[in-house]
């Protein structure tokens, strides 16, 4: 059983966000070596965002909330003790990219992706002649 602290014997020590950014990977990597991809993953993949004592993770998808969850108590305990406050808060939102734009998965796919980018990849190819493969 978790024995409750009164809110005036909890820690309040300020933080910054590289400090709390460099507690949240040390963590992704004891994740990691525990097996817990997804969670790894989550906090590897995007910086969390910081705002005064609440964190906010950014998930893709809520595959990845319904698995974060239940474990995140044990995250928000990791920043209390290493960057001493006992108020922090830590949040999960879902990203709103759009998942329409998808991977190249081809040749072909890709060269036309880095061409929308870059055109100077159609110029470059015209003036070496080369033949692209499919």
């Amino acid at each position: 059983m978790k024995q409750v602290v009164p809110e005036e014997d909890k820690p309040r020590n300020q933080f910054s966000a590289d400090a709390m950014i460099s507690c949240t990977r040390r963590y992704a990597h004891i994740l990691k070596g525990l097996g817990k991809e997804t969670f790894y993953h989550a906090l590897i993949k995007r910086d969390p965002k910081l705002n005064d004592e609440t964190i906010t993770l950014i998930v893709d998808n809520e595959v990845q909330v319904a698995y974060i969850t239940p474990i995140l108590q044990e995250f928000v305990d990791f920043l209390k003790t290493e960057l001493k406050n006992g108020f922090i808060e830590v949040k999960l939102l879902v990203t709103e990219v759009a998942e329409s734009e998808q991977k190249p998965v081809t040749g072909k796919d890709k060269y036309q992706a880095l061409a929308r980018k870059n055109p100077n990849i159609h110029t470059l190819k015209n003036r070496f002649n080369l033949d692209i493969e499919f």
